[in-house]
C-alpha cells in the first residue's frame, strides 16, 4: 500500500485518478483535449516511475515531478511546461498564503512600527490585519513582474492596502465647504454662524476625510478660511453687549476682549481635537496639517495669532503637541521683514517652533512657489510633504487636489548595480523610471473602477476636484486626473556612494551629480506628463517604515557595503546623511536646489542642540529663505517633557524639576510629523539616534539621550 504525505504532514492513500485529473487540466488550459487513452497511457508512466522508488510513503512534490517527466517523455512537452507552471503558481499562492498567516499571527502580538502614529490596541491591531490581507491580495492581482519589483525591493508601491480601495490625500477646501454646508451621511451639518463651531468642524472635516483616504489631510489656508467666521462672531457679541445696556466708548474694547477669549477657547478645543479624535476604526488620530501665516486681513491675522499661541500652550499639562502639523508661510512685503505689517506673526511662529518643533516653515518667495502666488493661487503643503500647485488638466492650486498614488525607486540598489560606472547607473535607472510609471499607469486603470459611492465624503460631498457634476454610480477617473502621481526615491546620498565613494556632501563633483541625477528623474515626469496627460511629478520620498525596509532587502542581497550597507536605515530622500558633520549654511545650500526639483514635494531639515531660542530659527530661515530658493523646512530637537506635570526637560535631565518625577516622554520630527520616540520603527529609531547637530558643534548625538 502506497501513501502520499500532504504539505501539512498528514499521509492518505495513492489516488492515480488525481494524476489523471491534474493531466486532464492541464492540457485543457492550452486547448488540447486528450483521449482517455492518452491520459491512461501518461498516468501509467507517473505510476511506474513512482514504483522504481520501492517507497511505501511519498510526498505530493515528488509526484508532481513525475507527472512533469511523464508529459514530457509522452511528447507533450509544452503540456509539461504549462504544468510547470501551473504548480509555480500554486505554491506561490501557498507561500503567500503562509506569509500572511505569520504576519496575522505577529501584529495580534503587537502591531509593526511602519507607521509612527499607529497604537497597539484592538483597532490598530484588527486594522493592521485588514491591511495585511489586501496587500497580499494587490499582489497577487496585479502584472507579475510588477509584483515582483515591489517584493525583491527594487521599487515600492507605498499603502499597497489601498492600492485598490482609495487616493492618497487632500488640501481640504475648507471654506467652501463650511460655507455650503456638508453630510457625513447621517444629516445635514449646516454653515456655522460662531467661530467655535467653524473651528469644531474642521476637525470633523480632517476626521471625515481621512476615514475615506491613506495618506494625510490639510487645511491649505486655515486662518484666512476661519476668519470669515469671525465678523458673524463679533456681531454676535456686541449685539449681547447692547442688551446688557452697555453702548458706550468701551464697548468696542469689550467686544474685541471677548472675541478674542471666544477664539482662544475654539483653537485650543482644534489642538485637543486633532490630538484625541480617532479616525480609520479607531487606529490614529489624523494625520493633520494646518497651513496658515499669510492672512489677507486682520480676522485671518488674529486666527493665526491665536492659533500659534495656543499651540504654545500644550496640551492640558502643557505636553507637547504630535498634531497638527503647522506649516507657517513666509512671505517679503507680509512677514518676512521688520517693516511688513504681518512680521509679529513670523516672530511669533519661530518663538512657537523654539518650544513645540512646530511651525515647519515654507518660503513662499522661491521662484516656483511665487509663480503661483502672483497669479493668485495661494501654495500650500503638508506634513508629509505632499505639494502640487501646476495642473494639465485644469486650474492651477492646491485646494481639492492631492497625491493620488506615489511609488518609490531604491536608488541605492542602482548605485550598487553600476558598479561606478555612470552610464549604466542611468540606464538601470530609466528602466526603473519606465516600471514605476507602468506601476503606476496599473493602480490608474484598478482606481478608475471606483465610483463615487466608494468615496462617500470627499467624492461625494464634493471636496475633491473633479467631483463636480457627479453621482453615486459615477467612476471617479475625473478626480484621479486632477491630482498627481508621485514617483519617489529614496537614499540618494548612499546611491552618490556606491556609484563615486563619496555623498553630495563630501564632494562638489559628487553634489553636481547628484543634482544631475533628481534632474533626470524630473524630466522623465514632465515628459510623461505632456503624453499621457496625467500630473506626473517627482516626489522627495519621506520613507518612514521604507527607510529600514530597502536596506535590509539589500544588505541581505549584496552584503554590508561601508557607507551603503553598513547601517540600519536609507537616508531619506536627497537629504545629507544625518550623522556627517555639516554647517547649517552648507546643508541649506546643497539640499535648496532639491525643492525646485522635487515637484511632488519635499522638505530640508535642521538639526539643533537641545531647545533654541526663537532669535535662532528666525536667523536660519532668514538665511535659508534670503539666500537660496529653498521652500519648505523644519528646525529639528529632541523634546523632552515630564509626563506627570508636563514640564519641558533640557536634555541632560532625567529627573523632572518640578515635581521630581521620572516618567519623562521623548518626542522626536518622522518624516514631517511629531512622534512619541517609542513609537518609531526600527529604520527610523536607528536614523534618529544617528542624528547630530549642524549647529557647528557636532559631538552631540541622541544615542545618549
Amino acid at each position: 500500500m502506497l501513501y502520499v504525505v500532504k504539505r501539512d504532514g498528514r499521509e492518505v492513500k495513492f489516488n492515480s485518478e488525481k494524476i489523471a485529473n491534474a493531466i486532464k487540466r492541464s492540457s485543457q488550459e492550452l486547448g488540447k483535449e486528450f483521449k482517455l487513452s492518452e491520459i491512461l497511457e501518461i498516468t501509467q508512466k507517473v505510476i511506474c516511475y513512482i514504483e522504481e522508488t520501492q517507497k511505501e510513503k511519498i510526498s505530493v512534490e515528488e509526484i508532481q515531478n513525475f507527472v512533469e517527466k511523464g508529459l514530457k517523455d509522452t511528447g507533450y512537452r509544452d503540456i509539461a511546461v504549462n504544468y510547470a507552471n501551473y504548480r509555480n503558481e500554486r505554491t506561490r499562492v501557498r507561500e503567500i498564503k503562509s506569509d500572511l498567516m505569520k504576519a496575522i499571527g505577529k501584529i495580534g502580538v503587537e502591531t509593526d512600527r511602519d507607521n509612527a502614529n499607529v497604537g497597539n490596541n484592538f483597532s490598530s491591531k484588527l486594522l493592521r490585519i485588514a491591511s495585511e490581507s489586501n496587500k497580499w491580495h494587490n499582489l497577487a492581482n496585479m502584472p507579475k513582474h510588477l509584483a515582483k519589483c515591489h517584493e525583491n525591493g527594487d521599487i515600492y508601491f507605498h499603502d499597497l492596502d489601498s492600492y485598490n480601495l482609495t487616493t492618497n490625500c487632500l488640501h481640504i477646501p475648507t471654506r467652501e465647504i463650511l460655507e455650503r454646508g456638508f453630510n457625513t451621511g447621517y444629516g445635514t451639518i449646516n454653515k456655522p454662524r460662531r467661530i467655535e463651531t467653524a473651528a469644531e468642524l474642521s476637525c470633523i472635516l480632517l476626521q471625515a476625510t481621512q476615514n475615506d483616504m491613506f495618506g494625510g489631510q490639510s487645511h491649505a489656508d486655515y486662518d484666512n478660511d476661519l476668519s470669515v467666521f469671525v465678523e458673524p462672531t463679533r456681531e454676535e457679541i456686541r449685539v449681547e453687549y447692547e442688551e446688557l445696556g452697555i453702548s458706550d466708548e468701551k464697548l468696542e474694547e469689550l467686544v474685541e476682549k471677548k472675541l478674542r477669549e471666544r477664539i482662544h477657547q475654539a483653537m485650543q478645543g482644534v489642538i485637543y481635537n486633532l490630538n484625541t479624535m480617532h479616525s480609520r476604526a479607531g487606529s490614529q488620530v489624523p494625520f493633520s496639517s494646518i497651513n496658515l501665516g499669510i492672512p489677507t486681513n486682520s480676522d485671518a491675522a488674529l486666527v493665526c495669532e491665536i492659533f500659534l499661541e495656543e499651540f504654545e500652550k500644550g496640551l492640558g499639562k502643557g505636553e507637547q503637541p504630535i498634531f497638527p502639523n503647522i506649516i507657517f508661510r513666509v512671505k517679503e512685503g507680509v512677514n518676512r521683514e521688520e517693516s511688513d505689517p504681518y512680521y509679529y506673526l513670523y516672530k511669533l511662529a519661530c518663538r512657537v517652533a523654539s518650544r513645540r518643533m512646530n511651525p515647519t516653515f515654507m518660503n513662499i518667495d522661491a521662484d516656483f512657489n511665487k509663480y503661483y502666488y502672483d497669479q493668485g493661487y495661494m501654495p500650500a503643503t503638508m506634513g508629509c510633504r505632499t505639494y502640487l500647485m501646476k495642473n494639465i488638466n485644469g486650474e492651477p492650486g492646491c485646494k481639492g487636489r492631492g497625491n493620488i498614488a506615489p511609488a518609490t525607486i531604491n536608488l541605492p540598489r542602482i548605485g550598487i548595480l553600476a558598479k561606478g560606472n555612470k552610464e549604466e547607473f542611468f540606464s538601470l535607472l530609466q528602466d526603473r523610471l519606465s516600471t514605476t510609471r507602468e506601476s503606476l499607469l496599473h493602480r490608474y486603470s484598478v482606481l478608475k473602477n471606483l465610483k463615487v459611492k466608494d468615496l462617500p465624503f470627499v467624492a461625494g460631498q464634493g471636496l475633491m476636484k473633479g467631483s463636480e457634476g457627479l453621482g453615486p454610480d459615477d467612476s471617479i477617473e475625473n478626480i484621479l486626473k486632477q491630482g498627481t502621481w508621485g514617483i519617489g526615491f529614496i537614499g540618494l546620498a548612499e546611491a552618490l556612494i556606491a556609484l563615486t565613494g563619496k555623498h553630495h556632501g563630501e564632494d562638489k563633483e559628487v553634489r553636481a551629480l547628484g543634482i544631475e541625477i533628481i534632474q533626470y528623474i524630473r524630466a522623465y515626469c514632465d515628459r510623461c506628463t505632456e503624453e499621457d496627460r496625467l500630473n506626473w511629478s517627482c516626489y522627495a520620498t519621506p520613507a518612514e517604515g521604507l527607510s529600514g525596509k530597502f536596506i535590509k532587502q539589500d544588505k541581505k542581497a549584496f552584503g554590508v557595503i561601508k557607507g551603503v550597507t553598513d547601517k540600519d536605515y536609507y537616508t531619506n530622500s536627497f537629504h545629507i546623511p544625518v550623522n556627517y558633520p555639516i554647517s547649517i549654511k552648507d546643508k541649506i545650500d546643497i539640499e535648496a536646489p532639491y525643492h525646485n526639483l522635487c515637484n511632488a514635494g519635499h522638505i530640508s531639515y535642521i538639526e539643533v542642540d537641545d531647545t533654541p531660542s526663537g532669535e535662532v530659527i528666525m536667523d536660519i530661515l532668514n538665511y535659508a529663505y534670503k539666500n537660496t530658493n529653498i521652500s519648505y523646512m523644519g528646525v529639528n530637537f529632541h523634546i523632552r517633557y515630564c509626563k506627570n506635570c508636563g514640564t519641558q526637560l533640557h536634555q541632560k535631565e532625567m529627573k523632572c524639576t518640578e515635581c521630581g518625577s521620572t516618567d519623562i516622554q521623548g518626542v522626536s520630527r518622522v518624516t514631517g510629523y511629531l512622534s512619541l520616540d517609542e513609537r518609531f520603527g526600527p529604520g527610523k529609531y536607528e536614523e534618529r539616534a544617528d542624528r547630530i547637530s549642524h549647529s557647528g558643534s557636532h559631538e552631540k548625538s541622541y544615542k545618549n539621550v
